[in-house]
Formats: structure tokens, C-alpha cells, sequence
């Protein structure tokens, strides 16, 4: 009753199209947002020079030296462990049309079989067609209009035995990462013991100290176009040659290309697309394989950079305001170029310039790609809202507004007219309000 209440389910209204066309039949709304995230589902066009993508181009298809497959191989007992504890029954149906009741049902006969398919797939360094097939359902985002078809979320839906071998890559692939160290420090974004609130205490450490030395912070928080949706292919196929051994390597080029998506809505399906950019949505790998494409960006000694997934913020700092601009606009240089080179584009409208300080007066404006960033006095970074003075003044308003928000809502089961038992009030209290108002608490 709780989950339906959080996530209600909206009736989709006649969509504009072009030419204030109306698209009113489910198979015409279906066929608009297919048309709409196979757009979406493209690179941004190329801004760097032809020298660096003819360099990517002819790293990508130079020959690698052959290896041999991995040693490890995937045992029984690993694969039947996700089935029973990693895979969700409550699952929508994928393409395959599985669900994971049917996949907990398997009999260790299919089980054993599906685990010599995985060893084969890693042998063969290929992976299956039609499990790199998605199905999509669209939701509205909060607050936006229903008749527009940029309104709408895509949530994909993959095939099961693909989410199980994608665990199991992702279990190989770890000890790679941690070895190389191939994450940066700077990103705690789906990082073990690294989570939004880490990555804030790393921040206010910053503004804190240079309140005490009586110093200047200037940040920038960059706001990133359709980080995942627009990862441009080729740019995260090289980083992922240049880090990673050539099965592993292989592997995942042959996951990432020729991915195809089809648009379910109702009971209409669309045609199969061609999916020309983006990390898998809804793929455990996709944050990893981010986070890899997104490893070299541009850091200074005189900077600090925070990032969480594509959440990036950057602060300098210095006693005097000119200087500590100065350091901001250089990081903000090397930053708008390699912007340019892996075709990831900032929306400058939606990035946001604060000076933390104590003092009356702030510092200078900063630009990226030749535009004003707008300053503010207020920011809000993975949740938690920031003012200049860190007085918490603006946080604890927006958390008591969600939190009435929400109490008005769920007002009809919890109050004292309602008959249901006060510990199931009491457990509904500790697993939806209490959580509003104390993220952030530390």
C-alpha cells in the first residue's frame, strides 16, 4: 500500500508532437517516444579537433595482443547465489518475458547448463544478441507537463539471464579496479564505503577550514547534460583498452555495441531501435563503466574536486577573492576542453557559482565555454542544500517542507483516526519519514 502511494501510477494524456499534432492511440504514443529516445540515444556532436578522433579511431582499431581466457572460471554455486539472493520476483518482464519467480524455479539441470553458457560466453569473449535487447516504459518526471514527450523517464527492462551474467562480470571486473586503481579518488559515486554523505563531509572539511583561515571558497557545481544516456561509444571504448586486460576488454566492447531498445506501452510494442550511445540503463555495469569513461577529468593542486556519478563540484580557495577565481576559471579551462574531446556537454544555465565565505563581499564571476555560470547564494549537492555562510538555515526548511509534504499525504493511514496498528504506523513512520528529515543529520 506504501509503495503504491510513493509511486503512483499516472494515465498518460494525448502527447503535442510537431505542429500541434496530437498523439492520442497507444501505439501512436508508443511510436512518438520511440522516435524521441531514439534521438536521445545519440552522441553529441563532435567539437574536438579531427587530429584527437582520428587518434581514438586508430587506437580502437589497432590489433591487441592475444591473451589467454580468464583462469577463473564461473562456478555453479556462484550462479545459483544470484539467482536466490541477487534477483528480484517482483521484477517487470524484460524482452525475454522471464520474471524471477521462473528464473528461482530453475532446476540445478538448467542451472549447471546455464553456467557452461556463461564459461562459453567468456571463452568466446561474446556476448548474445538478444540479451542486449531493452524494453522501455515511460515514466512522467515530477512537476513537468504530461502532454510533452521530453517530460517522460525511460525506464529499461533487461533480460534476466543478462543481469545475471553482468553480476558476475561486475565480480570479476572489481578486483581490476581496485588493483589498477582505476576509479579516481575524487569519485565516490558507487564506490564501497563511499556514499553521498562522505563525499559531502569532504567538502564542508574544505569550506570550514578556509572559514577559519579567513580565506575565500569559490565552487562551481557543473551540471552534465544526459551523462549516461549521451557517453559517446568510441571515446569509452579506448579508456576501457587503455585500462583494462584484452578478455575483459573484448567482453564488454562486444556488450556495449549493437544494443537495441523497443518502447512498451499498453499493450503495444514498437519495432526494435538501434541504440547508438549511452551505458545499458538499468545495468549494474553502467555506473562502473562511467565512472571509467569520466576517470581522467582534469584536476590542479589548487583545486578540489568532488564528483558523485556525474554530480561534479569544484572549489578553490585563497585569501584574496581575485586569486582564488583565478584558480577556479584555469580548472574550469581544462575542463571545457576535455568536455570537448569525449563530446560530454555542461548545461551552464543549470550550473551554479557559490562563494562560501564570512565575509560581505564574494568573488568574481567564472565562465564555461564562453558563458556566465549564474551565481547564487544557495546550492543544493547530492541532497543537501548549502548555504554561503553554512548557517543549515535553507537545508532544514526544504527537509521540514518534504516532511510535511509527505505527512499530508500519508496522513490517511497514520493518524489516529486510522485503525492500523500503532507498530505498523509506527514502521511505516521509521521507513519513509524518518528518513526525509534525518539524511544529512551528520
Amino acid at each position: 500500500m506504501t509503495r503504491k502511494l510513493k509511486q503512483p501510477q499516472h494515465h498518460i494524456p494525448p502527447l503535442r508532437l510537431q505542429n500541434n499534432i496530437w498523439a492520442r492511440t497507444d501505439e501512436q504514443k508508443a511510436t512518438n517516444f520511440a522516435h524521441h529516445l531514439s534521438i536521445v540515444f545519440r552522441p553529441f556532436p563532435s567539437q574536438a579537433t579531427k587530429e584527437e578522433e582520428d587518434n581514438i579511431m586508430q587506437e580502437l582499431s589497432t590489433p591487441y595482443q592475444m591473451a589467454l581466457p580468464p583462469k577463473k572460471k564461473i562456478c555453479k554455486s556462484e550462479v545459483e547465489y544470484i539467482i536466490q539472493h541477487n534477483t528480484n520476483p517482483t521484477k517487470a518482464l524484460g524482452y525475454d518475458l522471464l520474471t524471477g519467480t521462473v528464473i528461482k524455479e530453475l532446476s540445478q539441470k538448467v542451472i549447471r547448463a546455464l553456467t557452461q553458457i556463461y564459461n562459453v560466453i567468456l571463452r568466446l569473449e561474446y556476448f548474445p544478441r538478444h540479451w542486449k535487447i531493452g524494453q522501455i516504459i515511460m515514466i512522467v518526471k515530477p512537476g513537468k507537463n504530461p502532454t510533452e514527450v521530453s517530460s517522460y523517464r525511460p525506464i529499461s527492462l533487461l533480460p534476466l539471464f543478462s543481469k545475471i551474467l553482468e553480476k558476475i562480470l561486475l565480480r570479476h571486473l572489481s578486483p581490476i579496479l581496485t588493483t589498477k586503481k582505476l576509479i579516481p579518488d575524487h569519485q565516490f559515486g558507487f564506490r564501497p564505503k563511499h556514499g553521498t554523505i562522505e563525499q559531502a563531509h569532504r567538502l564542508l572539511r574544505k569550506i570550514r577550514e578556509d572559514f577559519n583561515n579567513k580565506h575565500f571558497c569559490t565552487a562551481t557545481f557543473i551540471d552534465i547534460s544526459q551523462a549516461f544516456d549521451k557517453v559517446w561509444h568510441p571515446g569509452l571504448l579506448y579508456e576501457l583498452k587503455q585500462a583494462l586486460p584484452h578478455p575483459m576488454y573484448s567482453i564488454l566492447k562486444f556488450y556495449l555495441t549493437d544494443r537495441m531498445f523497443h518502447v512498451n506501452y499498453q499493450e503495444e510494442y514498437t519495432s526494435l531501435c538501434t541504440i547508438h550511445s549511452g551505458v545499458p540503463q538499468g545495468s549494474i555495469l553502467s555506473p562502473i563503466l562511467y565512472s571509467i569513461f569520466t576517470a581522467d577529468l582534469p584536476v590542479t593542486e589548487q583545486t578540489l574536486t568532488a564528483t558523485y556519478a556525474d554530480d561534479t563540484a569544484i572549489l578553490a580557495s585563497h585569501i584574496d577573492s581575485i586569486t582564488a577565481t583565478q584558480r577556479l576559471q584555469l580548472h574550469l579551462d581544462q575542463l571545457e576542453q576535455w568536455l570537448k574531446r569525449w563530446r560530454i556537454r555542461a548545461n551552464e544555465s543549470k550550473s551554479t557559482h557559490i562563494t562560501f565565505t564570512l565575509r560581505r563581499d564574494g568573488c568574481p564571476a567564472v565562465s564555461l565555454n564562453g558563458k556566465i555560470i549564474p551565481q547564487e547564494t544557495t546550492v543544493k549537492y547530492l541532497g543537501i542544500h548549502l548555504d554561503r555562510r553554512l548557517t543549515w538555515k535553507p537545508h532544514i526548511h526544504n527537509k521540514r517542507k518534504q516532511v510535511g509534504l509527505m505527512l499530508q499525504r500519508m496522513n490517511w493511514i497514520i493518524s489516529r483516526k486510522s485503525k492500523l496498528s500503532l507498530a505498523n504506523k509506527l514502521l511505516i513512520y521509521k521507513i519513509i519519514l524518518k528518513l526525509i528529515w534525518t539524511y544529512g543529520i551528520p
